[in-house]
C-alpha cells in the first residue's frame, strides 16, 4: 500500500507525467476537477495532441481555447456547454455511444486510458476516498488508466455505494479546497415547464420508480408530486428537487426490487444544500452506468416512470435529443437505456417531454427531422409524448394515428401547415 503522504504533490508535479499524444480522461459534472483542468492549461506550449475524453462537465474549460487547439483535442462522450464550440469547429469530436457502454470502452481497452484525472474526498482512517457525486463512467476510468491523479478536496461529499476507492489507486494526489459547481434549474421554471410538469405528474402512480432527467421540465414534474405515496427512484442523475420530497416522506423506496429503501443513481448535480444533505448518507446509493442503466437492472423495478427530454420529434415519432441539425448539442446519454427499461417495467411509462415550441416560435414536432440531425430514440421506442398542450400516446399506434396525436398537442400557431403536411404525407387528413 503507497503511504498516502508520499503521494502528496503540487498540480504542476502531478501533471508533469502527462505527455503529448496522451489520452487523458477527466471527471464530469459537479466532480469537474476545475483547479488541475486550469493547471493542465498552463503547460499547454509543452504539449502536442492531448486527448481529453469526458462526459458532462461544469465550469470554466481553458482547454478548449481556440489557442490551445494544437495541444489538446476534445473527444467528448457527451457535449456540455462548456466544450459545445470545440466539438463543433475541429478542435474536437463527439463519440456517439450509451452511457452504459462507456465503461465497458474502457475496460476492453476499445478507448484505453493513459491518465486519468478525477475529484474526490479525503482518504478515512482506512485510506478510502470517494469519488462523491460524479461515479457514473469514472469509477471504470479510474481502474483503467494507467496512470491516476486525484485532486483532493474536502468540500466533495463521501457517498455510499460503488464510488468508495483506496488510495493506493492513485499515484499522486493533489491537495485543493474549492466549491463544487452548483445549479438550480428550478430557476427555468416558466408556465410552460410548470404545465408539462402538471401533465407528467398525474401519470405518475403512486408506488413508482422514477428516472428523470436534467433540466427545468424533470424538476417541475417533482415539484408536481407533492400529493404522491411511497414513490421510489432508480436514475442516473438527480438533482435538487428530489431532496424535499424525501424529507416529506413522499420519496420512501419501499416498492423498488433493487436496492428497496435507498435512491440508487450514477451522479448528483445541484446546489450546497443537496451536496451536504448527500454527504454520507447511506439513502443514496452512487453506483456506475453500466449497472445503474441497464436496462434488466432498470426494467425489474415496479412501474418505472422515465422522464425525458427532446429537441424535436416528427410525425411517425422519431425522436432528436442530441442535435440541431448537423450540430452537435449534447449526446445520447441514457435517455434510450431507460426508455426501453421504463416499457419493459411492469406498469412502466416511458415519457418524452419537450415544449411545443423553441424560444424562437418554431414547433419542436416536425412533419420530418432537420436534415442532418440524427435520431436518440426510434419511433418503435417511444409510448408518450408530453407538451403543455397535452400527452400523446403512440405506442401500438401506425403512423397516421401518431400523426394525428402528436398534431393534437403542438402548438396552435403550427397545426394547420402539420395537417397540411400529414395529408400530403399519409392521405388521411
Amino acid at each position: 500500500m503507497n503511504n498516502i503522504k508520499n503521494i502528496y504533490k503540487s498540480a504542476e508535479e502531478a501533471l508533469s507525467t502527462i505527455k503529448s499524444g496522451d489520452r487523458v480522461f477527466i471527471q464530469g459534472s459537479a466532480a469537474t476537477p476545475q483547479f488541475l483542468i486550469k493547471k493542465l492549461a498552463e503547460r499547454a506550449d509543452e504539449l502536442r495532441n492531448v486527448e481529453l475524453v469526458s462526459i458532462t462537465t461544469y465550469g470554466e474549460i481553458p482547454l478548449t481555447d481556440e489557442k490551445y487547439k494544437d495541444s489538446f483535442f476534445i473527444n467528448s462522450l457527451f457535449v456540455s456547454a462548456n466544450v459545445r464550440d470545440a466539438v463543433n469547429s475541429g478542435r474536437g469530436d463527439y463519440l456517439p455511444i450509451f452511457l452504459s457502454e462507456i465503461p465497458h470502452l474502457f475496460r476492453s481497452g476499445i478507448l484505453p486510458l493513459d491518465v486519468a484525472i478525477v475529484h474526490v474526498s479525503p482518504p478515512d482512517r482506512h485510506g478510502y476516498c470517494s469519488l462523491g457525486v460524479s461515479v457514473d463512467v469514472t469509477r471504470e476510468a479510474v481502474l483503467s488508466a494507467k496512470h491516476v491523479i486525484a485532486q483532493v478536496n474536502p468540500r466533495m461529499p463521501r457517498t455510499h455505494g460503488d464510488g468508495l476507492i483506496h488510495s493506493s489507486r492513485f499515484n499522486v494526489m493533489v491537495e485543493v479546497n474549492e466549491e463544487l459547481p452548483e445549479v438550480d434549474y428550478s430557476l427555468r421554471i416558466t408556465n410552460t415547464e410548470e404545465t408539462i410538469g402538471n401533465y407528467i405528474a398525474e401519470m405518475v402512480e403512486d408506488g413508482a420508480t422514477l428516472q428523470m432527467g436534467i433540466g427545468a421540465i424533470p424538476d417541475a414534474v417533482l415539484g408536481s408530486l407533492t400529493n404522491h405515496k411511497e414513490l421510489g427512484i432508480h436514475t442516473e442523475m438527480f438533482s435538487n428537487g428530489v431532496k424535499p420530497l424525501i424529507e416529506k416522506g413522499i420519496i420512501t423506496n419501499e416498492h423498488k426490487y433493487r436496492h428497496p429503501g435507498r435512491i440508487a443513481t450514477g451522479f448528483i448535480v445541484g446546489n450546497r444544500e443537496l451536496y451536504d444533505f448527500v454527504d454520507d448518507n447511506p439513502l443514496i446509493l452512487m453506483q456506475r452506468t453500466d449497472y445503474v442503466n441497464d436496462v434488466s437492472i432498470i426494467r425489474s423495478n415496479p412501474k418505472v416512470t422515465a422522464i425525458n427530454s427532446a429537441i424535436e420529434i416528427d410525425l411517425t415519432g422519431q425522436v432528436v435529443a442530441d442535435t440541431l441539425g448537423t450540430y452537435q448539442f449534447s449526446g445520447i446519454g441514457g435517455q434510450m437505456d431507460f426508455m426501453r427499461g421504463a416499457a419493459l417495467s411492469q406498469g412502466g411509462k416511458p415519457i418524452l417531454a419537450l415544449p411545443s415550441v423553441t424560444r424562437k416560435g418554431i414547433s419542436r414536432i416536425t412533419p420530418f427531422i432537420n436534415q442532418g440531425a440524427a435520431v436518440t430514440t426510434t419511433r418503435a421506442h417511444v409510448h408518450y409524448v408530453v407538451t403543455e398542450y397535452g400527452v400523446a400516446y403512440l405506442y401500438g399506434k401506425n403512423l397516421r394515428q401518431r400523426a394525428k396525436a402528436l398534431i393534437e398537442i403542438a402548438h396552435p400557431d403550427h397545426r394547420e401547415n402539420l395537417e397540411r403536411e400529414a395529408h400530403a404525407r399519409f392521405k388521411y387528413l
